[in-house]
């Protein structure tokens, strides 16, 4: 026999049911819809701080995005669940509306939403830290132990810093003897940083409220030291449970900061923070800000311009020629113009390389690679203070200074390698080592030199030891290290730029565009915060790259000849210089400077 449905009660599908979407299973009506079940999307919320409370929308109103809603049996209303996002936000925005004193406003954002900013129990430990009521306190950190990260320490450092408060306060209050009893029968078994114990163990002997706030580097009892308590201690609640402080401020900051580093020409100093900017747009600096235009050509030499290079303070400018002359240049802060100081002359072999020394009062000029001799000169007396030449056969082409400004060290190609002192006494020297180019690390012992063996090795002269750093394909021909002594700008014959790392040791970055050959050619960085590279070159242009791009964001024109040397200023930022073959130095600066 076989098993099915009696031909004599057939199914048949009503009209009435037309509009079911499927059939039962015991062959008759389909029953009205099951109400869908909302244990998971409770879950969701109250995992992110929200209450499973539903807003309403009108039947006809559109559906929007991002938003998941349900048909109701009873009036058919359409129920609205916030997203993970949405609901993120909303709290972001109730804790920063809290934060600036709008209390009922964030109160109505949170009940209208569902959402709640934070867990009741932090909320209750909040206030209990805010009103200084340190046993309840306690109490509401065994209710959140479950809730904390997960570190077996986060317990007991929130512990410490609650009754490092409440120690302080009692200390400010006079109430010595409850102090004590805190810090031997509360803090003390803790066993946890007994250092610190130690140390505040000894604010005991300050003798006024005014001196215990200067001694611990505490604001004193109040809401400013327990909101900074509070801080401290929201660091170990997770985000579900407690806001971080000031998220939204956080967030905002962030963007902006990362909209500065993506912007190409940003040269400009905006202070910390987003206080000071507008957040309806995006950061973009325009290249009409940037030195792309020539607002000041420099005629006073008669050959070649083979070096140029600003003082540490920006307000003198000097420039050495194959004419045999430094000609010594005062910079206006506010036209970003020069006008001649002084010709320093003498120079028999021509003026290949300059170096101020840190604090400007000093200014050494080497010769080209024939050249047996260096120049010390006195900046503030503009006389030549010594004429080095340690033997007829030396080539001190290169030179660099400590940061102490007593010493330096200068080489050259046929094997120089020497440390003096401000009266051309040599110190120390090194034997065989054949010098392009030097620069003196921030240790004030160790030296980086590019050798003819395509390497950059490091010297310390103190215990005469030596080591590779980084080597090339090709001949370094000058070098240059930025400001925090981490990363090294070469100039490579027949490649162009490389950035180097000099701490990881690795090469970073090829910069395209620029013309390099065998010529000697000195790049620099520049900029705010040196982000940026300038570079000559042998095409008779100037390039700027940014330092995180490879391809250049200028290529100036307006040179005849090679550009042997480009500087920039590193006070004055919208200031750049460039010297040629041509027989010119050009000044470089925003557009908007020739109108001045």
């Amino acid at each position: 026999m076989k098993w099915g449905r009696s031909k004599s009660n057939p199914r048949r599908r009503s009209d009435s049911s037309l509009d079911s979407k499927g059939d039962s299973e015991d062959g008759g009506l389909d029953p009205p819809p099951r109400k869908k079940s909302r244990t998971s999307i409770e879950a969701t919320m109250q995992a992110n701080g929200c209450s499973p409370q539903l807003q309403h929308k009108e039947k006809d109103e559109p559906i929007t995005k991002g938003e998941t809603q349900i048909k109701t049996e009873a009036n058919g209303e359409l129920e609205r669940i916030f997203s993970k996002t949405d609901q993120d936000i909303v709290r972001l925005i109730g804790q920063h509306l809290k934060s600036i004193g709008l209390q009922q406003t964030a109160d109505m954002l949170m009940k209208e939403s569902g959402c709640r900013l934070d867990h009741p129990a932090a909320a209750k430990f909040r206030q209990h830290i805010m009103d200084g009521e340190w046993s309840k306190a306690d109490n509401d950190l065994n209710e959140l132990k479950p809730l904390l990260e997960k570190s077996s320490n986060s317990l007991s450092e929130m512990k410490f810093l609650i009754l490092e408060q409440k120690y302080l306060e009692f200390l400010e209050d006079g109430r010595v003897l409850d102090a004590l009893h805190v810090l031997r029968e509360e803090l003390t078994p803790l066993q946890h940083n007994t250092s610190r114990v130690h140390e505040i163990s000894s604010f005991m002997m300050c003798g006024a409220p005014e001196e215990l706030r200067t001694v611990a580097h505490w604001e004193g009892k109040g809401e400013v030291s327990r909101a900074h308590l509070m801080d401290q201690l929201q660091q170990f609640l997770p985000p579900s449970i407690m806001l971080p402080p000031r998220r939204l401020h956080a967030l905002l900051s962030q963007a902006v900061e990362l909209q500065k580093e993506k912007c190409p020409y940003h040269n400009t100093k905006i202070e910390d923070g987003i206080e000071n900017i507008s957040l309806l747009v995006d950061h973009r600096c325009s290249r009409k800000e940037f030195p792309c235009e020539t607002i000041q050509v420099l005629n006073d030499h008669c050959d070649e311009v083979w070096y140029c290079r600003f003082s540490p303070d920006g307000l003198k400018l000097a420039t050495g020629s194959k004419d045999t002359t430094v000609i010594i240049w005062d910079v206006d802060p506010d036209t970003l113009t020069c006008t001649h100081r002084k010709t320093l002359e003498g120079h028999s072999y021509g003026v290949a390389f300059l170096a101020w020394s840190p604090d400007g009062s000093h200014l050494i000029a080497c010769g080209p690679e024939d050249c047996p001799e260096l120049w010390l000169w006195n900046m503030e007396t503009e006389e030549l203070r010594v004429k080095l030449s340690h033997s007829p056969d030396d080539s001190l082409t290169s030179c660099s200074w400590h940061r102490d400004g007593t010493r330096f060290v200068t080489g050259g190609i046929r094997g120089q390698f020497y440390q003096c002192d401000l009266s051309g006494n040599v110190l120390d020297s090194w034997e065989g080592v054949r010098v392009n180019s030097l620069w003196c690390r921030s240790d004030g012992k160790s030296v980086l030199a590019a050798d003819t063996h395509h390497r950059i090795r490091t010297y310390n002269f103190e215990d005469l030891s030596d080591a590779n750093i980084l080597l090339e394909d090709q001949p370094v021909v000058t070098f240059c290290v930025n400001d925090s002594d981490r990363l090294a700008l070469l100039n490579v014959a027949t490649q162009g730029v490389h950035l180097w790392d000099l701490e990881d040791r690795v090469l970073l970055r090829k910069f395209q565009g620029v013309t390099q050959g065998h010529f000697t050619i000195h790049s620099c960085f520049g900029g705010l915060n040196q982000d940026f590279i300038a570079s000559g070159s042998e095409d008779h242009k100037v390039y700027v790259w940014h330092i995180k791009r490879e391809r250049p964001i200028a290529t100036l024109s307006g040179h005849t000849r090679t550009v042997n040397c480009v500087s920039w200023n590193p006070v004055y930022h919208k200031m750049m210089v460039s010297a040629s073959d041509d027989c010119t130095v050009r000044i470089w600066a925003p557009a908007d400077m020739l109108k001045q």
